[in-house]
């Protein structure tokens, strides 16, 4: 039998750039976590004055960014503190992360040469400060480039035929229509950038001292890249902006070896000089990876800032919804993703509202409610909706003459008053989750799944996942820690440092196959269904589509 083991008393860092902060979490070689630490943009960085991570622009509609250096600063800030807790940098074999998916990062003219020589004695934050032609990046939040989409797909002969080569649509969030904005409105910006990276790949750059390559996985995620050939499209390209392709440079598989990491952080935090940086990769992926998603039928669900739910497949299937991704831990399959923008904080908007800003009342109104919720349905969009594409605004119906049993003589009716305090805060858990199982039976996801695994800061709310077992009609587990993307990416920094070892791919479960039960990946169950809800939540599904394709029509963009 192949030897797959890693070398003895190593350690594996992985990183979770994502909005509101960034996380490490550090593996040993049994896969156990030895230490974590973050760092919170608002509070540990509060002289960027962001919100959430963000900046709110009012003047432009639906513009969100994040100040770039601010993800500088935090990387210097999250080292400095696991050095606090001692750890022995040395150990570490391979380094490796996940960031904000579709982020973008503009590169000044001339700034590889601050790149490659950093001054180990100065914080990265002063060395950066001139690097960028741009110094907010725009982030998956925003939503002002629907012009620049349409612009895309046109290119592409259609918005279909834009997801069939890219697996997806035309989304405002994804980083091709961004670059294009950029390139329409700002030229002299443009024109004076040598490089543009996503997140991820910026994060990497300043691990290794130079230009990072972008993974396929994450690279999909732009409206840009041929998924069949998992290259670059030159029809995409020119429809960007004008040498682009130099500016994007490389895209690589998710294993391969971005470079060694820099002098700077060996001199300065003591690294071993061997030390590997894999490539970085979005945090949906990594999600893939350190959920161990590994059996078509498993389906997972990420309830952080955004909702996700993600399956694998070896079934190319591009539709007008939902997202198609290369595997970051495969290298012939795909990943498919429906993601929604109102996630955490429009749960924790609703829990403000109605139960004083206490998780523990709102969990107890959860509780103190019927399952179906009497026919009250509620639709809470804080944020723009991605799925469906729907504005800022909240709707109300109540299904009149619902049993359960039919959509036979239903009529919705809907109310302009709110809910009662518990039903608001049913409406909008069971609404999030009947959301996700209409639109993933419509995307061709199975029904019901094998299993959910649930991620993300909800996950560790034992009443939501009882909700999600019995909409989804299946057994929820969930993983040990909720930040999966950071324990995803600390995962792949082994699984890169193994398939270099081996000196080619290696299959993803080879690192934890015949490790013990007792590593940091091991799931535990946490809801089971109630089987006579299922299908009562299957006719919900069904009127609640019909209801969101007509508030579509009525206020929607497609």
């Amino acid at each position: 039998m192949a030897d797959y083991s890693l070398p003895k008393d190593s350690y594996f860092l992985g990183f979770d750039s994502s909005t509101q902060s960034l996380k490490a979490t550090v593996l040993d070689a049994n896969l156990n976590i030895v230490t974590t630490e973050l760092v919170q943009f608002d509070t540990d960085l509060p002289h960027y004055e962001t919100k959430d991570g963000v900046y709110r622009d009012p003047s432009v509609n639906g513009r969100i960014v994040s100040p770039t250096l601010m993800w500088v600063e935090a990387l210097d800030l999250v080292l400095g503190k696991l050095a606090s807790a001692n750890l022995d940098f040395g150990k570490i074999a391979a380094v490796s992360g996940s960031g904000q998916q579709h982020g973008s990062v503009y590169w000044k003219n001339g700034s590889s040469s601050i790149l490659s020589s950093l001054d180990p004695k100065k914080p990265l934050v002063d060395q950066f400060s001139g690097a960028f032609s741009v110094n907010e990046s725009p982030v998956w939040m925003d939503s002002s480039t629907t012009a620049q989409c349409r612009e895309l797909e046109k290119a592409a002969g259609g918005a279909l035929e834009l997801s069939q080569l890219t697996g997806s649509r035309g989304y405002e969030r994804f980083t091709g229509p961004q670059i294009r904005k950029i390139f329409e409105t700002h030229p002299e910006a443009y024109k004076n950038t040598e490089r543009i990276s996503l997140v991820s790949s910026f994060m990497a750059s300043l691990l290794i001292g130079k230009y990072a390559w972008i993974d396929e996985s994450d690279g999909a995620g732009m409206n840009l890249m041929d998924i069949k050939k998992r290259a670059w499209s030159n029809i995409l390209l020119e429809a960007t902006a004008p040498g682009l392709e130099e500016k994007l440079g490389m895209i690589a598989p998710a294993h391969s070896v971005a470079g060694h990491i820099a002098p700077y952080f060996i001199d300065r935090f003591r690294f071993n000089k061997n030390c590997l940086v894999i490539l970085w990769s979005g945090d949906n992926p990594n999600s893939v990876a350190g959920l161990t998603l590994s059996t078509p039928g498993d389906l997972a669900i990420s309830l952080g800032t955004s909702d996700t739910l993600i399956g694998i497949t070896d079934d190319l299937q591009p539709s007008l919804e939902g997202h198609v991704f290369p595997n970051p831990v495969d290298t012939k399959g795909y990943m498919v993703m429906l993601c929604y923008k109102n996630g955490s904080l429009t749960r924790e908007d609703i829990r403000n509202r109605y139960t004083e800003s206490s998780w523990d009342r709102f969990t107890q109104e959860l509780l103190n409610t019927l399952p179906l919720n009497g026919g009250k349905l509620g639709f809470y969009y804080k944020e723009h909706e991605i799925l469906p594409p729907l504005p800022v605004g909240f709707h109300r119906y109540v299904l009149e003459n619902f049993n359960g049993e039919t959509l036979e003589g239903v009529n919705e009716r809907e109310v302009e008053k709110e809910f009662d305090s518990a039903s608001e805060v049913r409406a909008v858990i069971e609404g999030q989750f009947v959301s996700m199982r209409g639109h993933a039976e419509r995307f061709g996801m199975p029904s019901p799944p094998k299993r959910l695994i649930a991620t993300g800061g909800a996950s560790v709310n034992r009443p939501i996942l009882g909700i999600a077992a019995c909409v989804f009609g299946c057994e929820v587990y969930t993983v040990q820690r909720p930040d999966a993307a950071s324990l995803g990416a600390a995962l792949r920094a082994a699984h890169g440092w193994l398939c270099n070892n081996k000196g080619s791919f290696v299959p993803f479960k080879c690192l934890y196959e015949h490790k013990s039960e007792n590593t940091s990946l091991k799931s535990k169950l946490a809801a089971i269904p109630d089987i006579h809800l299922v299908p009562k939540y299957g006719l919900i599904a069904k009127k609640r589509l019909e209801i969101e394709n007509r508030l579509v029509q009525k206020f929607g963009r497609l």
